[in-house]
């Protein structure tokens, strides 16, 4: 579920009440991963007494199926007691499992009309530290691609010719790290011709390759959780993607929802162990 608020009262009735707690989530019961607020990196101020309600509204909400809270103090009169409510709602989930071998391929129906405005969202989460989650590129070198490299997000762009292209036409944007902690991050790109906004986990880069716009001329594909093996042309690592990835939206198509109904737009790619490609069903 989405949590979004949480509250907590001391023991019914006794002088047991927590004045300060931290609160942690998982999704899975093993890994646990401690929410901070902006204003204090100690955790929430609890309880005065044991009937008065202390309610936090969490900014940002956040995804879990389990709850922590563990007492850091208490009343010194008493003992540890602690009644909590959690407020929260449904959330949808599409999630798809990539095992280090396969990847989606997405074909665009037809030629985007100018200018380009390109809107990714996902999210991820994965013990590995590289590996591709998505890529684009057209005829001439210029692309588009995402990757994980030793924890860290790297989101790459050559809006020009791979030899003609002039300076300023590659950039490399990097967020994140120790992303590899097997816990959820999400991810949102907007590309609208050269401009660029990359956000991971709230943190956000803007950025304005010079070049023309029309040097980002891509083929009407997409690949996520790996490069397809007719995409050979690029220096860039060919580790595919191993860990899980939720709700993949490109310009609002789920393409995760897609895949699951067979849909002729999305191919499942499979990379055999000596590296040649072939396609399977989803």
């Amino acid at each position: 579920m989405e949590v979004t608020a949480v509250a907590t009262q001391g023991g019914y009735g006794s002088s047991d009440w927590v004045t300060s707690y931290l609160l942690m989530f998982s999704d899975s019961g093993r890994n646990w991963k401690q929410y901070r607020r902006e204003e204090s990196i100690w955790g929430f101020s609890g309880n005065t007494n044991a009937d008065s309600v202390v309610h936090y509204r969490l900014q940002p909400p956040f995804e879990a199926r389990f709850l922590r809270f563990l007492p850091l103090a208490w009343n010194p009169k008493g003992r540890i007691g602690m009644r909590v409510e959690v407020y929260g709602c449904a959330y949808r989930s599409q999630v798809v499992y990539f095992d280090g071998l396969g990847a989606l391929l997405y074909r665009l129906d037809k030629k985007p009309i100018r200018p380009i405005r390109d809107v990714i969202s996902l999210k991820f989460k994965t013990m590995q530290n590289n590996g591709i989650l998505l890529h684009r590129e057209g005829q001439h070198g210029n692309h588009v691609s995402l990757q994980l490299i030793k924890g860290k997000l790297v989101f790459s762009l050559n809006s020009g010719n791979a030899n003609l292209q002039p300076p300023g036409a590659h950039v490399d944007l990097t967020l994140g790290s120790l992303l590899d902690d097997q816990h959820w991050h999400s991810v949102f790109i907007e590309v609208l011709s050269t401009h660029v906004n990359f956000t991971v986990d709230k943190h956000t880069r803007h950025f304005h390759a010079r070049g023309e716009p029309s040097h980002l001329d891509l083929n009407f594909e997409i690949s996520f959780g790996g490069i397809p093996t007719s995409a050979g042309s690029l220096a860039i690592s060919h580790t595919n993607f191993h860990g899980c990835v939720e709700n993949l939206y490109y310009n609002g198509v789920d393409i995760v929802e897609l895949a699951k109904k067979h849909k002729p737009q999305v191919l499942v790619m499979v990379r055999s162990l000596k590296g040649k490609g072939r396609k399977m069903n989803s």
